[in-house]
């Protein structure tokens, strides 16, 4: 199985590199993605190098898709159309999404979250429901492949279901 986690400079450090390796840890293969393929650092100067450019991706490559979160690095992501592209990819074919924290501003940005129950930061509650999601305050919530989680205090619970519904359990 192979995963694709999609960040930017000023990215959350650890909701980054604790879904790197858990998975890798499972014996997946990841990739991380950045526009430009450019070394950046998280909000914490923890380097970020990644394996592809955003622009490069080959879907049919992964069977999952991670977006992590880090307020700063989504108003950047947000305005990368190929990223949107590739959210409504994985959502149009069926693959499993996982997102933390502010990386719900993706599934808004691809619009793939009419009707589906979803969580983010507390901070993008309105927008979530402004996009028609249905937002849920819990650890972690699953709906038709996408498995969201508000906060990083949460990623043992959110990561442990990820894998769960990648496994097809």
């Amino acid at each position: 199985m192979k995963a694709l986690i999609i960040t930017g400079k000023y990215a959350q450090d650890i909701e980054v590199f604790y879904p790197l390796y858990r998975m890798q840890e499972e014996g997946w293969e990841v990739d991380v993605a950045v526009k430009g393929k450019e070394t950046v650092l998280g909000v914490y100067g923890m380097k970020i190098v990644p394996d592809v450019d955003t622009s490069e991706i080959v879907h049919s490559l992964y069977d999952v898709l991670i977006l992590p979160g880090g307020a700063r690095a989504l108003e950047y992501l947000r305005q990368d159309v190929d990223v949107f592209r590739t959210v409504g990819w994985f959502r149009g074919y069926g693959k499993l999404i996982g997102s933390i924290c502010h990386g719900t501003q993706l599934l808004i940005e691809a619009n793939v979250i009419r009707g589906v129950r979803v969580s983010g930061y507390y901070s993008i509650k309105k927008d979530i429901e402004n996009a028609g999601g249905i937002f849920v305050d819990a650890p972690f919530v699953t709906d038709r492949k996408t498995v969201c989680s508000p906060h990083y205090k949460y990623l043992g619970p959110w990561m442990r279901e990820v894998i769960r519904v990648a496994n097809g359990e």
